[in-house]
């Protein structure tokens, strides 16, 4: 690559060969004040100047050579997998990718991290497994110097043969609840569970179909499950716990449903256990989970939603990172937990 310095009083009529960027706090803006390929005018000499642009460099590549916004365009295709969508012309050297429904964000971490690896390669993403809705930004790509061998293309393009990004949809579409505890069925405490299992599925576009309240009483609980395990998904509230009038993981088992562990190690909501029954997806919330506002319940749910097989070993390695930060402004799932 060579480069020709022109002093900027004589670069009018000369091509822009990168975006130029504009930094200004006072005015909120950070971005692409001239784009790649502007032939300069002399009314754009003051502004070229206001942005510490006193020269022009003309480049000239060489034939192996790839400016970084023919490296973007040639390698986002591959990057991107299904229900991704991705910015056409780069800015800044930058393709940026969006999720292109709700869902769950998923990638390949090795084939990531191995891109990435290259050092003048730019690929940073969200975390994996992250909740998303359509036009979120999951990702974007950029090599870090001006120009790249055609070389560094190719041993790219070979470590993404197959998508490293792509967001998993949300396949189950209605739910039935159970909400346990004989306080609420006898109407001494009011019951606040359904409305905020409501809110919850909802964000994800999922109906509740049924519900019922019930006292914690076995046959009664193991009776109801049966009748609404026609349903994708079956969430049952509250009996979760120690107590030995906290039958409801009883019931379901009485049930034939068949849990993955009893329990897992995040908290809040230690006692939240996920089983199956045929193919119906059953969860069992315990009652902590009203006072939280984000527990293993939503950390769980998305993938739930999308009939993830969740296994053993998933669920232990929520160890990591599974433990609230309890901070006085809740902004998950913008946050650390729950992110292994």
């Amino acid at each position: 690559m060579k480069r020709i310095k022109i002093p900027i009083e004589e670069a009018v009529g000369e091509e822009i060969p990168h975006d130029f960027t504009k930094i200004s706090p006072a005015e909120g803006f950070k971005g692409a004040y001239f784009k790649k390929g502007h032939i300069i005018t002399k009314e754009d000499i003051p502004k070229l100047k206001a942005i510490g642009k006193n020269y022009i460099y003309k480049l000239i590549l060489d034939e192996d050579e790839l400016h970084e916004d023919d490296f973007a365009k040639a390698i986002a295709p591959y990057l991107a997998g299904k229900n991704i969508t991705f910015s056409k012309e780069p800015e800044e050297g930058k393709i940026t990718f969006f999720a292109d429904i709700d869902g769950l964000f998923r990638l390949n971490r090795k084939a990531v991290i191995n891109l990435n690896r290259i050092e003048i390669t730019s690929f940073p993403t969200i975390h994996d497994r992250f909740p998303v809705k359509k036009g979120y930004k999951v990702a974007a790509f950029r090599i870090i110097p001006l120009v790249a061998k055609k070389k560094v293309l190719d041993r790219a393009l070979k470590i993404a043969k197959e998508p490293l990004i792509w967001v998993d949809e949300y396949k189950i579409k209605k739910a039935s609840v159970i909400i346990t505890g004989t306080e609420v069925y006898e109407g001494r405490i009011k019951d606040k569970f359904l409305p905020k299992i409501r809110r919850k599925l909802a964000n994800f576009g999922v109906e509740v179909e049924r519900s019922v309240i019930l006292p914690d009483d076995i046959r009664r609980i193991r009776d109801k499950f049966l009748e609404f395990s026609d349903s994708e998904f079956v969430i049952i509230t509250g009996g979760s716990s120690v107590d030995p009038d906290d039958v409801s993981k009883r019931a379901l088992k009485r049930a034939g449903v068949k849990f993955i562990r009893e329990g897992n190690p995040i908290q809040p909501a230690n006692n939240l256990s996920i089983g199956y029954f045929n193919d119906t997806v059953v969860c069992v919330v315990p009652a902590g989970a009203i006072f939280y506002k984000a527990t293993a319940f939503d950390i769980l749910l998305p993938r739930i939603l999308t009939k993830d097989k969740i296994t053993k070993r998933d669920i232990a390695e929520y160890s990591i990172g599974g433990l609230c930060h309890f901070c006085k402004v809740c902004v998950y799932p913008v946050c650390p937990f729950g992110k292994v």
